[in-house]
């Protein structure tokens, strides 16, 4: 079973379309016995009723019967359009054109139906359909009265007026979805200037993406019965991410085993393109080979005209989700879109600001202390070139005053590409977290060994929150450790994430008092992303800190703050 989200606005819809329907069957029944006076060709109205039974069945419509059935109503209207165009002219009552007229308004029914349900390329493919049936049937028909003028008139005039209707219902939805999508400057004003009171108004008081994402899978836990359930949203790179998930252990065989390629022969993959609801019987795990039969749905998350994420269902067994558990499904999770959608909005805005915010205080250090710095180890380097040989304590104190000035701009210009470092879309976490290790160890003399396995994306305030703490960790081992290694590990598989920082240095209780303010802070950017921080000592020596996101950590220690 097929189908987009729906509301009630849809069901309005689908409502007055079958109204549409049955009062044009209605009228050209009336017009067909009024040019005819036949019984016989009201069949054609009878073939008509029966080639709509897929539009007007409850929504959502099925994504096969739905377009069948209109190219069926196509053809049954050219057929008939001729068939009736004889038996009028053989009645007398009428000619030919008049009587191809009793049926030709019908036209606009499946044209509109196609263009309504965001489907151009259909609509524009059945009126093509449209004119060859009426130009063969109408060849083809036995009789002289149908290569008269008036026949060809109406022909033209009904297939003219369908064209220009359809046309004109793709630019009225245009121009409706355009009005209703608000201004970029008028309502990022008006937004921005709310934003504080709709957060605080908002239910639960949350606009983070994960939180809505697991909330949305509680509420369908039950109603689909599933036995494994993701929810994902768009992260680049022709990759999905994996927001919230259950189902799957923290085992290294089952993390993240989703099938997050769009351009995969998946469901996942057909549902994000079409936009349109998927049952399939292969699993959507792409680490896992079950040999029993699996029932799969997914279903997008629209908001407007955009699809905003994904829901996937699964549940062991043939048959497992059926048209009527398939539309509670829809049903409850369409809402779920503009709450997600607002999150992630919130969340790239909260990073857009957050990464201005931090360039720009770099920009401003860089200009203003650096400089300034910078200008007082040249004033001490010119004083010491112009002093004489004999005061030699003066001398060694001038020295070790430079040296302190220069280890003082070497900690701020790495302050300064702390900063300025993120997370580039096309980069990945690892680069950036590998290109801070190796600039920030070559400073401080250390040998620098990464490990580094990133095979997809994390959302981007997960992968801005674990790049700041590898940062500190990082930036604790060169200050406090004295170590002469460090090592950098990296693992993320979406979304699964662990980030390793070790050192061979003096030891896990030198380290923690000298950096205790920055392992809280690591800790607590740990919890804002529900993940873990774990602190242990490094056989033979050193430290090794450590975060886990999205499964169990490969640690059995684990320190308190």
């Amino acid at each position: 079973m097929q189908g987009r989200r729906n509301s009630p606005k849809d069901f309005s819809a689908h409502t007055i379309a079958v109204l549409l329907r049955c009062v044009m069957l209605i009228l050209i029944a009336a017009l067909t016995w009024l040019c005819t006076r036949d019984l016989s060709q009201l069949k054609w109205v009878v073939m008509l009723a029966l080639a709509s039974i897929p539009a007007v069945m409850p929504p959502p419509p099925h994504r096969i019967a739905a377009p069948l059935g209109r190219l069926a109503e196509v053809v049954l209207v050219g057929l008939g359009a001729s068939a009736i165009a004889v038996a009028a002219d053989s009645a007398g009552f009428v000619d030919a054109g008049m009587g191809a007229a009793a049926i030709l308004p019908y036209l606009a029914v499946p044209l509109t139906a196609a263009t309504f349900q965001g489907r151009p390329l259909e609509g524009a493919g059945l009126l093509a359909v449209a004119a060859l049936t009426l130009g063969v049937a109408g060849y083809l028909t036995d009789g002289n009265q149908l290569k008269q003028l008036g026949y060809l008139t109406q022909v033209t005039q009904w297939l003219t007026l369908a064209a220009i209707g359809t046309v004109t219902a793709g630019a009225m939805q245009r121009a409706v979805l355009a009005r209703r999508a608000p201004q970029p400057y008028a309502e990022a004003t008006r937004l921005l200037t709310q934003l504080r009171q709709v957060a605080r108004q908002l239910p639960g008081a949350t606009l983070d993406p994960g939180s809505i994402a697991e909330h949305l899978l509680e509420e369908l836990r039950t109603i689909g019965r599933a036995e494994r359930a993701a929810v994902f949203a768009a992260s680049g790179g022709g990759r999905l991410e994996v927001l919230a998930q259950f189902g799957v252990d923290g085992d290294s065989s089952m993390r993240a085993a989703w099938e997050t390629h769009l351009d995969a022969d998946s469901a996942i993959a057909d549902a994000w393109a079409s936009q349109q609801p998927q049952i399939s019987s292969r699993t959507q795990l792409r680490s896992v080979a079950p040999t029993d039969p699996v029932s799969a749905l997914v279903v997008p998350l629209i908001a407007g005209v955009r699809t905003v994420g994904l829901v996937v269902l699964e549940r062991d067994g043939v048959g497992g989700y059926p048209p009527s558990l398939t539309y509670r499904v829809i049903s409850t999770a369409a809402p779920a879109a503009l709450r997600l959608e607002a999150a992630l909005l919130f969340d790239e805005v909260r990073s857009l600001a957050t990464n201005e915010e931090r360039q720009r205080l770099a920009r401003e250090i860089h200009d203003g202390v650096a400089q300034e710095l910078a200008m007082i180890g040249y004033g001490i380097d010119n004083a010491q070139a112009s002093l004489p040989d004999n005061p030699q304590a003066t001398a060694s104190d001038l020295h070790e005053l430079r040296g302190e000035v220069t280890r003082v701009i070497t900690e701020l210009r790495l302050s300064l590409f702390e900063l300025r470092t993120e997370v580039d879309r096309h980069g990945g976490l690892t680069a950036a977290i590998a290109e801070f290790a190796r600039i920030s160890g070559n400073q401080a003399g250390l040998k620098v060994h990464l490990s580094l396995d990133e095979v997809g994306r994390l959302p981007a305030s997960i992968e801005s929150e674990l790049l700041r703490i590898a940062q500190e960790a990082i930036t604790n081992a060169r200050k406090h450790a004295y170590a002469g290694n460090l090592w950098v590990t990296c693992t993320v598989d979406p979304p699964f994430a662990q980030i390793e920082v070790s050192d061979d240095g003096q030891g896990l209780s030198d380290q923690r008092s000298q950096g205790s303010y920055g392992l809280a802070i690591m800790a607590e950017r740990a919890e804002r992303i529900r993940g873990r921080l774990e602190i242990s000592p490094r056989q033979p020596c050193g430290t090794t800190v450590a975060v886990v996101v999205g499964g169990t950590a490969r640690h059995e220690t684990r320190s308190t703050r």
